[in-house]
């Protein structure tokens, strides 16, 4: 993984306890050690240099889906017009109901997850997001549920 200064080597150990710190953030030093099979001042030292690194930058809350993205949550895969990528970035960011924004390869060059609290609401940022400045062409499929969230 990379961090602003340096490149750091992530091994197995780092992975199982990155994946219980992002189950669990609350987890106590004993249970992450249980968790990944090494002693508790072992697994406050890596905790401490993942940090340090620059790997783990935070800690969160995570709230139960319909509290932390709305009731009605939408994958809207945008293709954009050449050289309209950051303008059509800033516009989505300006865009409260757009929680994520990825840039990908493929067929569409950008994929957004949006959150409302009603389809009515859904209905009316997916318009926005179409009326986008150098936004082609969109496509959305609304999310039914999510099976695991890591």
């Amino acid at each position: 993984m990379q961090s602003s200064a340096n490149i750091m080597t992530i091994d197995a150990i780092d992975e199982k306890l990155i994946a219980a710190l992002r189950e669990n953030g609350r987890a106590s030093t004993a249970e992450l050690a249980r968790r990944v099979g090494r002693s508790r001042t072992t697994v406050q030292s890596r905790i401490e240099r993942l940090e340090r690194s620059g790997v783990i930058v935070g800690y969160t809350a995570r709230l139960a889906p319909d509290h932390a993205h709305g009731a009605v949550r939408v994958h809207v895969m945008i293709k954009i017009g050449p050289k309209e990528a950051r303008a059509v970035e800033a516009a989505l960011r300006a865009i409260p109901q757009v929680r994520l924004l990825h840039s990908v390869s493929g067929d569409y060059d950008m994929i957004a997850i949006a959150a409302t609290a009603t389809v009515a609401q859904m209905d009316e940022v997916l318009d926005r997001i179409g009326h986008v400045a150098g936004v082609e062409r969109t496509t959305s499929s609304i999310i039914l549920s999510t099976k695991f969230d890591r």
